[in-house]
C-alpha cells in the first residue's frame, strides 16, 4: 500500500467510528438508545461490519503498524459493535488475537472482544469486561459470570486491565432509562441472542 492508501484506510476507519459515536450520542440524548437494540444503531453496526470485512480481506487486520493507534482502535471498536453479525465476530476474533500476540492490537481490546463473544454465546467471561444491570437496577455488574474469579485479576493484569470492579455505577444516560425489570431484560437479551444465532 502507498502512504496515501494507508492514510485513506486510517481515515475511513476513524470516520466510521465517529459516525457510530455520533449516532449513539443522538439516540442516547432522547432515550431511545436504551429501549432494546435501536434499529438505526443496528443499521450502522451492520454497515460498518460489512465494510470492515471488505477492508480486512483487502489489507489484513488494520492494526497499529499499518494504520496507527487511533485507526487500529477504531477497527477493533467496529468489530466489538458488530453484535448482530455472529459469523463476522467469530471469524475475526482469532485474527485480532493473533494481531494482539504480535503487538499490533492492544491486548485489552482482544480480551474485551473475547468476553463479548462469550457473553453473547451465554458463556462466562474470561476477563470480566462486559457489564449490565444488576437485579436491583442500581448498578452494573459482570454479565453471565466470570471464569475462575480467584485468578481473574492476574488474567486482567496480563492484558493491561486494572483490578476487577465487581459493581460499577450506572452511566447517567442509562440511569435515566432503566429497564422495566431485570428478569424481563434478561429474557430480552437471551431472545435477541438466540434470534441472531449466538445461542
Amino acid at each position: 500500500m502507498t502512504a496515501d492508501d494507508v492514510a485513506a484506510l486510517a481515515g475511513e476507519l476513524v470516520a466510521m467510528i465517529a459516525r457510530d459515536d455520533a449516532t449513539r450520542a443522538r439516540l442516547a440524548a432522547d432515550g431511545s438508545l436504551f429501549a432494546g437494540y435501536h434499529p438505526e444503531m443496528e443499521a450502522v453496526h451492520r454497515t460498518h461490519a460489512a465494510r470492515l470485512v471488505e477492508l480486512v480481506a483487502a489489507h489484513g487486520w488494520p492494526g497499529r503498524a499499518l494504520v496507527g493507534d487511533a485507526a487500529a482502535s477504531a477497527a477493533w471498536r467496529i468489530l466489538q459493535h458488530a453484535i448482530g453479525e455472529p459469523a463476522v465476530m467469530r471469524r475475526l476474533a482469532p485474527v485480532v488475537a493473533a494481531a494482539a500476540a504480535r503487538g499490533d492490537v492492544a491486548p485489552a481490546e482482544a480480551a474485551m472482544l473475547e468476553d463479548r463473544i462469550a457473553v453473547l454465546e451465554g458463556r462466562a467471561q474470561r476477563y470480566g469486561t462486559q457489564y449490565d444491570w444488576d437485579e436491583s437496577l442500581t448498578a452494573m455488574v459482570p454479565m453471565i459470570g466470570v471464569e475462575a474469579p480467584d485468578t481473574l485479576d492476574a488474567r486482567r493484569a496480563a492484558v493491561g486491565l486494572p483490578p476487577m470492579q465487581w459493581r460499577r455505577p450506572v452511566d447517567p444516560d442509562q440511569a435515566a432509562h432503566p429497564p422495566a425489570s431485570w428478569a424481563a431484560r434478561q429474557a430480552e437479551l437471551d431472545a435477541w441472542a438466540r434470534a441472531r444465532g449466538w445461542r
